[in-house]
């Protein structure tokens, strides 16, 4: 049995569903730090599914060399902000976003 090509609108939809999902992870969980930066890696996912579908299916390689800028703007941004996360962690004993409401200027 056999499904057919797999089309650039296929990886548009998936690339969609991974970015709405984590649309939703950052509107439903206003608690905990860690699984809104989890929501945010994996919107930067959807992002670079979409550009590496187009880059196959142009024949280009400039989608391909931006994922690889995102990826390690990513990468940063993942270890700079588990580290603020174990700092706030040590001062505060809590990572709930609730709590940390002091931290206005």
């Amino acid at each position: 049995m056999s499904l057919g090509p797999v089309t650039l609108g296929h990886f548009l939809t998936l690339g969609a569903l991974l970015f709405a999902m984590s649309v939703v992870g950052i509107f439903m969980n206003r608690r905990n730090l860690i699984v809104l930066l989890m929501a945010l890696e994996l919107m930067l996912l959807a992002v670079n599914l979409n550009f590496v579908a187009f880059s196959h299916y142009l024949g280009d390689m400039a989608g391909q060399v931006f994922v690889f800028f995102i990826l390690t703007v990513a990468a940063a941004e993942s270890a700079i902000g588990l580290a603020i996360l174990v700092v706030l962690f040590r001062n505060r004993a809590t990572i709930a976003v609730d709590e940390l409401d002091s931290l206005k200027g």
